[in-house]
């Protein structure tokens, strides 16, 4: 850890010089406000920011992440502000600050067409789909029951079109643009509460609120925050289609995955996938094979107490907490106030995790090989380092190769969590297209077969190095 994290340092400190600029944290599945058109981020949100940055004389870039990182991002400082359809409540403004409003919505109830369901006081006891961390999630879990959250409402709009949910509480626009590409679903009339949506500020940037707040006042006395909601409800981007699960095959592969070259989401999202992957086992093994040694001698010796109570204590930490929350810590916390790679961040959160589980793998196989072996090589005159080097390590790598092949294809699947910070991996790209097509099948399955793929591919290398290392036993 000494030794990656200076390097980590190094290189959030070698960026290159970028003109100034506002920096948007949002999660570009809410249309008409933030979606993916083509590779560009487009919507209300982003419009208005741009705007913003324009009149300030500031460049304008937009980092896309799961919603419930949005704040987070704010008050760690990752980004300047946060704009993804954010309703202001009293439990927000005491993480951040917020700006005078720049659009209202309200929360209404998208059923089936032909669901019985009439109105808002019919829903206790039914099964109903929110946006998870939104303002629909918090009014249902106080006023209906627990709700079945996802991770974006394009997935709760999918859940109810496949009838896994029996109505879904979102936000109007969005809903608008979700029943305008589904005739099988309706809105109730009567909406559920009227909201206001303001731009997310860190509290220790009061100069920064206030030049938000001129400029927002400027653009609604001139009219640009009506032009801009305007463009957008009448955009075609997001207008009526066929459902893709009523489409025949061809032309549901066609909408998922050529149409506006959308398998360009997971061709982008597999290379990250890989790049972090292939990094983070490396420094897992490397990591991993000393502290596994360390805990071995310490084992068979009674020596090195000190450096053995420090992998104990590391072990217990990361075996202990998911990696998801590691994650999380290691890029909001503990890099905080540094603009880091986030590729960087996710190989190393994922290779310390690995290291603990790759370490114990390590330690097994050594002490699996018989302590004679050891103690004939010491006899022959042998140091223990030179024994163990050349005696019992490739004995004790033979032994749980199987083992760590087994952790690096959980480590592979693994990395589908990146999106909690602004990373586009391969989970994260099936997640884009399924919010743009409704198609949860397809979409799903492509990310399915492909992470199959790899794993298949890794499994036959590690059986075919496994033969070659046995070669010798016969």
């Amino acid at each position: 850890m000494l030794v990656l994290l200076p390097l980590l340092m190094c290189f959030s400190g070698c960026k290159e010089e970028r003109e100034p600029e506002l920096v948007m944290a949002t999660d570009a599945t809410f249309p008409p406000y933030e979606y993916f058109k083509g590779d560009e981020i487009v919507g209300v949100d982003v419009d208005v920011v741009a705007e913003l940055a324009r009149r300030n004389g500031l460049g304008a870039r937009v980092e896309n992440m799961k919603f419930e990182s949005v704040i987070a991002a704010v008050q760690a400082g990752k980004v300047d502000i946060a704009a993804a359809g954010i309703t202001v409540s009293a439990d927000r403004e005491k993480q951040v600050n917020f700006t005078r409003p720049y659009a209202r919505a309200q929360q209404v109830i998208i059923v089936p067409a032909d669901s019985s369901i009439t109105e808002a006081a019919l829903l206790p006891g039914r099964r109903i789909g929110v946006q998870s961390g939104t303002t629909g999630d918090l009014y249902v879990a106080e006023n209906m029951g627990e709700p079945e959250r996802f991770a974006n409402g394009a997935l709760a709009v999918a859940a109810l079109v496949a009838g896994k949910v029996d109505a879904v509480v979102l936000d109007n626009l969005p809903a608008e643009k979700h029943v305008a590409r589904n005739a099988a679903l309706r809105i109730l009339p009567t909406p559920l509460t009227e909201e206001e949506y303001a731009i997310a500020v860190n509290k220790n940037r009061p100069e920064l609120l206030a030049m938000l707040n001129k400029t927002l006042e400027e653009m609604e006395q001139d009219g640009t925050l009506a032009r801009i909601a305007r463009m957008h409800a009448d955009s075609p981007s997001t207008a009526a289609a066929t459902p893709a699960a009523e489409q025949g095959l061809w032309a549901s592969f066609h909408t998922n995955f050529i149409k506006n070259d959308r398998w360009k989401y997971l061709a982008n999202g597999l290379l990250v996938t890989v790049e972090i992957s292939a990094a983070a086992a490396l420094i897992g093994i490397l990591l991993g094979g000393i502290i596994g040694m360390i805990r071995s001698t310490a084992d068979q010796t009674d020596r090195l107490k000190i450096p053995d109570a420090l992998c104990r204590l590391y072990l217990t930490v990361i075996r202990g907490t998911p990696v998801v929350v590691q994650l999380l810590i290691i890029y909001f916390v503990i890099f905080g106030s540094v603009e880091v790679n986030k590729v960087l961040v996710a190989i190393v959160a994922f290779g310390l995790n690995s290291a603990a589980y790759v370490a114990e793998i390590i330690r097994s196989g050594i002490m699996s090989v018989d302590k004679g072996q050891m103690e004939a090589g010491r006899s022959l005159g042998l140091g223990y380092g030179y024994t163990m080097r050349s005696i019992i390590l490739p004995q004790a790598f033979k032994n749980v190769l199987p083992a760590l092949g087994n952790e690096f294809i959980v480590l592979l699947k693994e990395t589908s969590i990146c999106g909690y910070i602004a990373l586009q991996d391969l989970t994260k790209g099936g997640d884009i297209i399924l919010s743009q097509t409704y198609d949860a099948f397809l979409p799903l399955l492509a990310v399915a077969l492909i992470y199959l793929s790899m794993v298949v591919v890794l499994s036959h290398l590690l059986k075919k190095l496994e033969k070659y290392l046995q070669k010798n036993e016969r």
